[in-house]
């Protein structure tokens, strides 16, 4: 069995001690700015630190909430709310849609880990 899709790398972002709850973190891998949240319940959610509506690297900056059972983050901009889960954006401000980009995160023994596409990968 062949696949067609791009390779992963598990890389160590930071320990979960890093991470303070409802307070984003920023991590550079390469050239990718990731975002890092740790929620009251303590799942922890990774996504783009790039706004999409600004350009600007702030959405680790953003505000914490939810819309439902829905876990946001909330860009400190122009105010666009993000779902933490798929990137989606649930409140475009009446801009054109727009999404985080969203990693896989894992917890093993108090270390975060991201699944990175390699820079140069499709």
């Amino acid at each position: 069995m062949s696949g067609t899709g791009a390779v992963t790398t598990r890389v160590r972002a930071c320990a979960v001690s890093d991470l303070e709850v409802e307070r984003g973190r920023a991590a550079l891998f390469g050239t990718v700015q990731i975002a890092l949240f740790l929620l009251a319940d303590g799942r922890i959610h990774a996504v783009s630190n790039l706004d999409p509506y600004s350009g600007a690297h702030v959405i680790s900056r953003g505000i914490v909430g939810t819309r439902g059972d829905t876990p946001t983050i909330a860009s400190p901009l122009h105010k666009q709310v993000f779902d933490l889960r798929t990137g989606e954006c649930l409140d475009t401000q009446g801009k054109p849609d727009a999404a985080l980009q969203v990693w896989p995160v894992t917890v093993d023994d108090g270390s975060v880990y991201l699944d990175l596409v390699p820079e140069g990968q499709p």
